[in-house]
């Protein structure tokens, strides 16, 4: 698309500047082409062609006057709607989208409206302020302190308290102390931890030092799954433009405090995402959980001590410092603090990336935000927190957005993500495939994850093709307490979620593969390739 818009540019002699920005959010709509004129609104354009770009090129750059059936919105210019030629009146402003119109943006403020791979520009809208505050007017004791207030909690699917976990590493004497911040992001469904590091790497960069500063640790990791190219170049490219201006590496700004970073990169391993098995592969060794304890803020990366945060977290800091933690606080619900970044995808009219308060209820996100289901069918399920996360019925969606809530409910926030399912998805065989991803990517350390895995695989497998028994409803929860009772991290220990969940919410439908011999959906009735068990 780049080379259409940079041929056309060319072919008709105009002066522009392309520029390549990160997300926005509205993913239903990509690719996305905006067009801003001197001083005028920014208009935009989505599921552009390669025919449709060329078309905008000559209409709107060249001739000044907006494409009005191909604009899906506009961001007003600085003199107002009307200036460079105006909008039709049938063009929308883009934040009245449903998706946009319940957002409070804080960690996703520049996605997608600044050039992430331009330093400078992150500075233009408030970059580095936060760090400059920290290192020139607060303590590293205050800079927590200011954290904990905030009660931020983490993002990365634990939702503990990030001001006591850097309170850990802060005690510490150590002379080497390490912030590790992790971007695995396995996660089927979920994909905001590398949209914030593709569309802002320097608020990550900046929310890690300001975590340096504050534990008095001098080094840090990225952690990104090898093969997600695009966050590992912005991320490399964000870290050598912050060192060659003096923002990472020794006396930052002159304060005499050092820190240095860089990017570590993983296999395609999901079990690294979590903390002790995240070490072992920046260690070079097999991606693998460790015993515990001891705990990484006593024994970490290296046998240093060590604080890990997932990459939304971080992301939050920097406004955290730069506003107050109790300007943080003061949005969310309870002791739901601040926003959270969901990813909807599934059958859904609006998929795509969103920032709400959290408080928010649920439904609300889904039928007003999303637009509900399309084709006019009906909402079946959602299935939230990722693989080891839970199903949640359409008639139990009715829910705000709390990490207690959630839980109490049969489900996790997790990572974010979100995935809706109409009526014609199979609950078995969606518990089935869930199950399965998760039996593939156990690491096999621990006995009641490895076997737990492939038992809890091959019940659901046999339900599929209508062989199963009653016994094998409560064979399915012994298995699953077993896992949750022995298993050495969360991959096994929230394994059973996806199945204790569906059977909470859809017991029925398990019964009628089991006792009536039929699947309502007539999803397990089809032929289908049905995968071997991968013992490990």
């Amino acid at each position: 698309m780049i080379q259409v818009v940079e041929e056309a540019l060319a072919q008709h002699g105009a002066a522009a500047t392309v520029s390549r920005v990160g997300c926005i959010g509205l993913c239903y709509a990509e690719p996305l082409l905006d067009v801003t004129l001197p001083g005028g609104p920014r208009v935009f354009y989505g599921n552009v062609t390669p025919a449709a770009a060329a078309e905008i090129i000559e209409t709107h750059v060249v001739g000044g006057a907006p494409v009005e059936r191909l604009a899906m919105g506009y961001i007003p210019g600085p003199d107002g709607v009307d200036s460079a030629g105006g909008i039709p009146e049938t063009v929308a402003s883009l934040d009245s989208h449903p998706l946009r119109a319940v957002e409070t943006k804080i960690a996703l403020r520049n996605a997608g409206n600044i050039d992430p791979g331009d330093i400078y520009q992150y500075v233009a809208n408030g970059g580095y302020h936060a760090l400059n505050r920290a290192l020139t007017e607060m303590t590293p004791e205050e800079t927590v302190e200011q954290v904990n207030a905030s009660g931020l909690r983490g993002r990365g699917g634990a939702a503990f308290p990030t001001g006591t976990k850097w309170r850990f590493l802060a005690g510490s004497n150590a002379p080497v102390k390490y912030i590790l911040c992790n971007c695995e992001e396995g996660d089927p469904g979920a994909f905001n931890d590398k949209a914030i590091v593709e569309s802002d790497p320097h608020t990550l960069i900046e929310g890690i030092l300001l975590a340096g500063y504050a534990t008095g640790a001098n080094a840090g990791y990225i952690f990104i799954r090898h093969g997600h190219d695009g966050p590992i170049d912005r991320a490399r490219e964000a870290l050598i433009q912050a060192k060659e201006i003096g923002l990472v590496g020794q006396d930052i700004m002159g304060s005499g405090f050092n820190f240095e970073l860089e990017v570590a990169l993983t296999g395609d391993s999901y079990v690294a995402g979590e903390e002790s098995a995240l070490m072992e592969a920046i260690e070079g060794s097999r991606a693998m959980p460790r015993f515990r304890p001891p705990f990484p803020a006593q024994f970490g990366l290296f046998g240093k001590p060590t604080n890990i945060n997932n990459v939304k977290t971080l992301a939050y800091v920097p406004q955290i410092i730069a506003n107050g933690g109790d300007w943080f606080a003061s949005i969310g619900h309870e002791q739901s603090k601040g926003t959270v970044i969901l990813c909807l995808t599934g059958d859904l009219k609006y998929t795509g990336m969103i920032e709400v308060p959290l408080g928010i209820n649920l439904r609300d996100v889904l039928y007003e935000a999303a637009g509900g289901v399309p084709d006019g069918k009906s909402l079946k399920l959602i299935q939230s927190g990722g693989p080891l996360g839970g199903v949640l019925g359409a008639d139990h969606v009715d829910v705000v957005l709390d990490f207690e809530v959630l839980r109490s409910a049969g489900a996790i926030l997790g990572s974010g993500g979100i995935i809706a399912a109409d009526e014609d998805t199979c609950v078995v065989d969606l518990t089935r495939a869930l199950i399965a991803f998760c039996q593939y990517e156990s690491c096999g350390k621990c006995f009641p994850c490895r076997m737990g895995m492939s038992h809890l695989l091959e019940v659901l497998e046999r339900i599929c093709r209508l062989e199963g028994t009653l016994e094998d409803l409560a064979l399915m929860r012994k298995v699953g307490e077993n896992m949750q009772a022995g298993s050495l991290c969360g991959h096994g220990q929230l394994g059973f979620n996806p199945v204790s969940s569906a059977l909470r919410y859809f017991g029925d439908e398990f019964e009628a593969h089991i006792v009536g011999r039929t699947c309502p959906t007539g999803v397990c009735l089809k032929p289908k390739f049905s995968p071997a068990l991968t013992r490990r």
